[in-house]
């Protein structure tokens, strides 16, 4: 219990209720802000958009090709502030440039594709330019946090979200989908040119950095493709359950069945946003690192055994809230609340330790043999046992993936060396 104090007593100092705060409201805009389009635009001309920006969404964490994870790993192992300060600038510049570049491959890519639907390419062209503020915004954020200033950091990611629901309401409202789309690109580059003077940088008072070399870009981009990887893990089982059980009726069942269980996963989203340049800093004192792998697994096997009581004990009236029919899939909201049990102690941690002693590639590596398992198992355990094979699958391969990172951790640790 002692160490459970400790390690909530720095996560406040490090104004981590703040961030959590801001999480929660922030979530409940984004809610509010894809309501309020669906209340004023067609469903159909809605889809369309969604559809094109879900593409895009995949691509928006390799924007600037990653350099923006890049900056906080090694941002945090720098010392002083106006190291830091060319580094921003050194990532900016160079991002920019990808981002742009990134973008035109985008464009060029989408004219060799037949899209299903009317107007996919001209959104995707369209909405393609929200990689490059998205970086951007990005790269704000990662600057509060390597000075600090965590309620900077969290006050920026809630007046993204206040903007998003303004300008949704208004375009919307005037223009529709279109209305829509254009909100969704000014929204970060509004939040952008509001929050970028805050960092008061001097841009000209830029000196080069020696370690913006290979694996500086490595990294970084690695880093951006495990989150990708990542994501995809999370979309997959609706995919296949929707083609290998042909019933659009599963699909919903499972959306809605996940959706508690994976909604825990902000918490140590939440804890990483907060204390990853902190445990960076101090990534090889192995002293303060074990301390701080103590006190994190205590509380989240605690909040792990709160979860899966509550689960055992209300899961069936919670389905029922949805709806009576989701009832008989109580078993597989258990075995979903299980499998994240596996992200909240390890996967959650330990991921974010692999990046903050230089193995991004890792977690990537990992993320995709997770993939590919992930297909295989579902392709088996789908046709057999309906959504509940789905669950089996993600459940099991989150304790999978959340244990191997901390084995492969602790192999490197034993020996840490700065690549």
């Amino acid at each position: 219990m002692k160490n459970i104090i400790i390690f909530i007593h720095n996560f406040i100092s490090r104004a981590g209720t703040t961030v959590l705060l801001t999480t929660v409201i922030s979530r409940v805009l984004s809610f509010m802000a894809s309501w309020t389009a669906l209340q004023l635009i067609d469903n159909e001309e809605l889809g369309v958009v969604i559809f094109a920006f879900n593409i895009i969404s995949f691509v928006i964490p390799i924007g600037g090709f990653g350099l923006h994870q890049s900056l906080i790993r090694y941002g945090a192992l720098l010392k002083e502030v106006e190291e830091k300060n060319s580094l921003f600038i050194y990532v900016l510049k160079k991002g920019l440039i990808a981002s742009i570049t990134l973008v035109f491959l985008i464009i060029l890519v989408s004219f060799f594709i037949n899209f299903s639907f009317d107007g996919i390419r001209f959104y995707i062209i369209f909405l393609s330019f929200v990689i490059i503020p998205s970086f951007l915004f990005e790269l704000i954020k990662i600057q509060f946090r390597l000075n600090y200033d965590n309620k900077s950091f969290s006050y920026a990611e809630l007046t993204y979200n206040a903007i998003l629901i303004i300008c949704v309401f208004l375009l919307s409202l005037l223009y529709e989908e279109k209305g829509y789309a254009v909100a969704l690109l000014i929204t970060p580059l509004l939040t952008s040119l509001f929050f970028i003077k805050k960092l008061k940088i001097n841009y000209k008072a830029y000196s080069k950095l020696h370690i913006t070399d290979f694996y500086f870009w490595r990294y970084g981009f690695f880093a951006s493709l495990s989150n990708v990887v990542t994501q995809l893990l999370f979309v997959i089982d609706i995919f296949l359950i929707g083609y290998l059980l042909n019933d659009t009726n599963m699909v919903t069942n499972y959306k809605y069945v996940t959706l508690i269980p994976f909604s825990i996963l902000f918490l140590p989203r939440v804890f990483m946003a907060t204390d990853f340049v902190a445990f960076t800093e101090n990534i090889y004192n192995k002293k303060y690192i074990n301390t701080y792998i103590k006190g994190y697994m205590y509380l989240f096997s605690l909040v792990s055994i709160l979860a899966i009581l509550f689960s055992l004990l209300f899961s069936r009236h919670i389905l029922r809230l949805f709806d009576p029919s989701f009832v008989q899939f109580n078993e597989s909201f258990l075995i979903l609340m299980i499998g994240v049990c596996g992200i909240l102690i390890f996967r959650g941690l330990f991921g974010n330790l692999l990046s903050s002693i230089g193995k991004a590639h890792v977690n990537y590596f990992i993320a995709t043999i997770a993939l590919l398992i992930n297909f295989v198992s579902n392709y088996y355990l789908i046709p057999r046992y309906g959504i509940k094979g789905a669950a089996i699958t993600t459940s099991v391969l989150m304790w999978f993936t959340g244990l191997l990172s901390m084995i492969i951790f602790y192999k490197y640790y034993s020996t840490p060396s700065e690549e």
